[in-house]
Parts: C-alpha cells; sequence; structure tokens
C-alpha cells in the first residue's frame, strides 16, 4: 500500500525506507564484487584468504557512488511525480538485487534494483515525460559533482571515488536513456523527441569519454 500524502508533501513509509536501504546495501556488494575480484575469489575460498580491508573500502566507495548515483536517480524520479501531484514510491526488487549480487560474484554486472512506482493524478504526457528524465538529469548533476575529484585529488580513495562517481553515473543516464521497454528514454521519447535527443546525445558522449578517459578506478 501506498503511503498516504499531502498534495506536493514528500514523505517516505517504512517499507520504503527499508526497500530503499537495501538496494543500497546490495548494490554496494554487487559492485564491490565486480570491481574486486580479489573479494570475490577471497569470499569463494579460492585464494586462501579474504582481503577484509580492502572489501570494506570498496563497498564503502561503491555504496557512496555506485549506490548513491542508483537511488537518487529514482528519488528524483519521486520528487517530481509528487511535485505533479502523484503518490510516488520506491519498490525494490529482491530478485533482482540477489541476481545482482550473484552475478557480481560471478564476475558480472547486472543491476536492476527496483523503481518508483506513481500513481493518482492524471499526468500529461510532458509531466509523465519530465517524471522520466529526472533520473537521467540527476545522474549527470551527480557526475558533475564527482568530477572536481577527478582534476584535483592526489592519488588514492579521493580520486578513485571521483573516477567511480563519474564514470557509472554517466553510463547510468545514457543507459536509462535508451528508447526501450521500461527504461526512461522510451517514456521521454514519448514526449518530446527534442528533448530525448539532447539529453541522450549528450549522455551517450559523455559516459564514451568517461570509460576511455577517466575509467573506473578500483
Amino acid at each position: 500500500m501506498y503511503q498516504q500524502q499531502k498534495s506536493g508533501e514528500i514523505r517516505f513509509s517504512g517499507r520504503e525506507i527499508r526497500d530503499l536501504g537495501a538496494a543500497w546495501l546490495a548494490l554496494g556488494v554487487a559492485f564491490t564484487f565486480f570491481f574486486r575480484r580479489d573479494v570475490a575469489f577471497g569470499l569463494l575460498g579460492a585464494t586462501g584468504q579474504f582481503p577484509l580491508d580492502t572489501a570494506i573500502v570498496t563497498l564503502l566507495m561503491s555504496m557512496g557512488t555506485v549506490g548513491v548515483g542508483f537511488l537518487l536517480h529514482e528519488l528524483a524520479h519521486k520528487v517530481v511525480a509528487i511535485r505533479f501531484g502523484r503518490v510516488a514510491e520506491f519498490r525494490a526488487d529482491y530478485t533482482m538485487l540477489a541476481l545482482a549480487i550473484g552475478l557480481g560474484l560471478a564476475g558480472f554486472l547486472f543491476a536492476a534494483p527496483g523503481a518508483v512506482y506513481h500513481m493518482g493524478r492524471e499526468v500529461t504526457s510532458r509531466q509523465n515525460g519530465l517524471i522520466a528524465v529526472a533520473g537521467p538529469v540527476t545522474n549527470l548533476l551527480l557526475a558533475a559533482v564527482f568530477f572536481p575529484l577527478v582534476v584535483v585529488a592526489p592519488d588514492g580513495l579521493l580520486l578513485q571515488a571521483g573516477q567511480l562517481g563519474v564514470s557509472v553515473n554517466l553510463i547510468l543516464a545514457a543507459f536509462n536513456m535508451l528508447p526501450f521497454g521500461p527504461l526512461d528514454g522510451r517514456t521521454v521519447i514519448g514526449w518530446s523527441i527534442i528533448v530525448f535527443a539532447l539529453v541522450f546525445t549528450v549522455s551517450a558522449a559523455l559516459a564514451v569519454w568517461a570509460v576511455l578517459f577517466v575509467g573506473f578506478g578500483l
């Protein structure tokens, strides 16, 4: 059940807070396994030792960059949906979260932590498009927030966090703007081809640049 909300009021139910926390942690674990194979191999017993310090540092970094990117993307959808009079809540997909962790452990990357579902007051095509594009735009803004670390941070954890934060957020923006299936791009292109073309082109170009010249830092 969605929590009753006054028009324009942003509130979080107990279930939503639990789902957000579970998604945040699960994504951090999945990306830790994917980026640091020594942690995955250590957990599986392939190396005879588990690098606990490395696992903790990488987990915290993943949660602070990748996890924040995913969750703020979803919360942007929620905020804009509520702005247009909808009732909106995030729901984690626990099957997909378990799959993400399992695939990360196996060396593959897949993440579909859940989604913000909204209902109630009828919205126009423009409003629905703005709800959808809010997520990718948030990832672009987050990449800009992390970028100064890539420029000014010395070698070390801050530089790695900057690289991971920039690259992952740009990839998230570009991927979610693809005009297929349940992705945001399909909704955006149904509203405005111009907005779609602008956001997708910028996101895709920056994502390619990040992969080639920024890297992931881990």
